[in-house]
């Protein structure tokens, strides 16, 4: 099993750094993802004894009209007898005239390869709609019919993959999300239709370590690698310092992006609220006074029968 998987880590890598049909970023980038993994891969799904619900919102580059805004709500937890894992999610993004919106359902199954280490192996399937906005775009040729004021749609199936290998207090995995690479044909009111694009297939490497420093603080160092081509490979580090598994406060890079600060709180364990603030490093520094990140978690005990 250890072999094959190796031969699977060989493949995705060559695929990542050789795979030139991508075009741009199409997908989001969601803020304190530590508090919700499962919603970059669903192979977290059922990694722990336990349910979460969470609700993420990112204000992107404030001050910028029409800026980045995404919201999120996911719920993953494990299956009554914990070798697997089920998991769902709704979103909305909002990026100028363009909104997407969509929901997918999860399944994850975990592997037990030693007595330290398993494998879990994800897929999720959903649908996801596109709006384009025309009274939101201002065009030099106002009888051009491309747009012509009208709200223009399409609704498409959508899907990703993910794996995780994972021990006590590390993991590392990755996912593939539009996985289909549907081409997006708009369709306005009068049924009139146009091809704009199809959903590029992205590709996210990511790794964590829970370190136990006493038994008041613990440091979790995480990392994520996001791929699409042709824009280059952005990574982001991020660390935090937490206290008693009730307050935390940690600081992130994001390459050609922004730095980050982050703080939050749990209350009794299993209630967990948190905000982040970004400084964008980029030339949008100059129009932008940052974005903002805010998260909600509650978790709920899955007992086992074993």
């Amino acid at each position: 099993m250890i072999k094959n998987f190796i031969h699977i880590i060989s493949w995705f890598f060559f695929i990542l750094f050789c795979c030139n049909n991508t075009k741009a970023q199409q997908l989001p980038i969601y803020g304190q993802f530590y508090l919700n993994q499962y919603i970059n891969n669903p192979a977290f799904a059922g990694k722990e004894n336990h349910f979460n619900v969470t609700s993420n919102h990112r204000y992107q580059w404030v001050g910028i009209t029409d800026a980045p805004r995404t919201y999120t709500l996911s719920v993953n937890g494990p299956t009554k007898d914990l070798k697997g894992g089920l998991g769902g999610f709704l979103y909305t993004d909002h990026v100028g005239p363009t909104r997407r919106t969509g929901a997918q359902l999860s399944y994850t199954h975990h592997l037990k390869i030693n007595e330290k280490i398993k494998l879990a192996l994800s897929l999720s399937a959903g649908l996801i709609e596109w709006n384009i906005d025309g009274g939101k775009i201002s065009l030099d040729d106002m009888g051009d019919p491309a747009m012509s004021n009208m709200l223009m749609k399409t609704l498409v199936p959508d899907a990703k993959f993910g794996f995780l290998l994972y021990g006590n207090n590390w993991h590392f995995g990755a996912a593939a999300p539009n996985l289909l690479q549907n081409q997006l044909k708009l369709s306005n009111i009068t049924g009139s239709s146009s091809a704009l694009n199809k959903l590029e297939d992205h590709y996210l490497i990511h790794a964590g370590y829970n370190y136990v420093l006493n038994s008041d603080f613990t440091i979790d160092p995480y990392l994520i690698v996001r791929y699409v081509s042709p824009a280059p490979i952005q990574v982001e580090l991020i660390s935090r310092v937490v206290w008693k598994n009730m307050v935390w406060a940690g600081v992130g890079y994001r390459t050609n992006d922004a730095a980050s600060i982050m703080l939050g709180y749990t209350f009794k364990e299993n209630l967990s609220i948190g905000y982040s603030y970004d400084f964008t490093t980029s030339n949008l520094n100059n129009y932008s006074s940052g974005s903002h990140g805010f998260i909600f978690r509650i978790l709920f005990n899955q007992d086992s029968e074993e």
